[in-house]
């Protein structure tokens, strides 16, 4: 069949590749290099000045967390709350509780920035909603911590996160090498991280353990582009904010393909994410995505349930 071919004209290429490292390539990206010299104390960005460091207020720990979900629209999702006058955030990815918990909690709120009363702080770390240690951590600084994970298509998604890693290693076995664990039998390969986040349900059942449903916010990736106006009300109303951030903040950019913050008093131009953001997706056979569509239904179709929402993936 036309899989095995493909599999045929790809298998040298993947004979010679490191098959541990593929699998667990480092997830930057050129926001991320910025972030770290954030963290490092070379300031933070500014919007409307209202994520200017300074010495007044108090640091909290966060009283909500975007937790995931990598290329799912986290960045995207943070920047447009960034704009709320309540809302104080870290520029950077902590990655405190899945990869420097020993550091301790008061290294991790040294990180975060000043409040004032009534303004609420935040972080975002994608890779949290997949670590397995994550939630019992997240639990043991603060039962009541708001949790926000950003879904979107497992399939598309899966392919941003094959792409994004493409840019940085050119080398890379084609999707659909990767993507299946045998060439025949068309098995899923569930142990490479580009398909394993995707599986929603098994990742929120680790964190029901510790949290309820309630202190959930489960935020749609394809609305975020679509209406993100709409889907910021959801997010201001969960996290208890004054609807600030409307319409009026949001403007289509045609060449990057998602909304943009328009421009800030002060400011000469529009803010728009990063130059990684929105980059194309390389061809995948229509045969490889349908396979890969069949694998998550049924995972897609527990989520729908746990969650209570159906968020059109089928």
């Amino acid at each position: 069949c036309e899989l095995s071919k493909l599999f045929l004209k790809e298998g040298k290429k993947l004979a010679h590749w490191n098959g541990s490292i593929v699998r667990e390539l480092p997830e930057r990206d050129a926001t991320d290099v910025e972030d770290e010299k954030r963290q490092r104390g070379l300031g933070y960005d500014t919007y409307n000045n209202l994520s200017v460091s300074n010495n007044f207020g108090t640091k909290e720990f966060p009283k909500a967390i975007i937790i995931g979900v990598k290329k799912g629209g986290t960045r995207a999702l943070l920047e447009f709350l960034r704009v709320h006058p309540d809302v104080r955030a870290v520029g950077a990815e902590p990655h405190f509780f899945d990869r420097f918990y020993e550091k301790g909690l008061l290294w991790y709120r040294n990180l975060m920035p000043r409040t004032l009363d009534g303004q609420i702080t935040m972080e975002k770390t994608p890779s949290y909603f997949i670590t397995r240690e994550a939630p019992s951590r997240v639990f043991s600084m603060s039962r009541s911590t708001k949790l926000m994970v950003v879904v979107r298509d497992p399939v598309t998604r899966a392919v941003s996160d094959y792409a994004q890693t493409l840019t940085k290693n050119p080398g890379l076995p084609s999707f659909q090498n990767l993507v299946f664990k045998n060439s025949t039998t068309g098995l899923i390969d569930t142990s490479w991280s580009a398909v394993r986040i995707g599986i929603y349900a098994k990742h929120l059942e680790n964190w029901l353990r510790y949290f309820p449903l309630a202190q959930f916010l489960f935020v749609s990736g394809e609305k975020l582009v679509t209406d993100p106006a709409g889907e910021m009300g959801r997010v201001q109303d969960f996290l208890g904010l004054k609807r600030v951030v409307t319409n009026k903040h949001f403007y289509f950019n045609q060449t990057k393909g998602f909304p943009c913050l328009k421009k800030p008093e002060g400011s000469s131009r529009p803010r728009c994410l990063g130059k990684s953001k929105g980059r194309p997706h390389p061809h995948t056979p229509a045969e490889v995505l349908h396979r890969l569509r069949d694998f998550y239904r049924p995972f897609n179709m527990k989520f729908y349930q746990m969650t209570g929402q159906d968020f059109g993936w089928d």
